[in-house]
């Protein structure tokens, strides 16, 4: 059995090493599940009124928390398919 030693040099490119790891991974941009009514609208290019529209007759599905709508990414990428 061989004995390896470690020294402050490697801690130190092991610690760097593993910190850019780390960082790429918080920088990869995933994509967002749930979307709020503004993002929707930048989206899909429509106003408000018409956003609107389309959940009071039940085309476009979502979800209500707190006075805020909340739209599945999904559930909307299947929406605009079927248009």
């Amino acid at each position: 059995m061989s004995l390896e030693v470690l020294t402050t040099d490697d801690l130190e490119k092991f610690r760097q090493r593993l910190l850019t790891d780390i960082k790429t991974l918080l920088d990869e941009k995933q994509p967002k599940k749930w979307l709020k009514t503004n993002e929707v609208m930048e989206l899909l290019g429509m106003s408000e009124v018409t956003l609107q529209t389309l959940r009071n007759r039940g085309q476009i599905p979502f979800k209500k928390l707190g006075g805020t709508c909340y739209y599945n990414a999904e559930e909307l990428d299947e929406f605009l398919t079927n248009l």
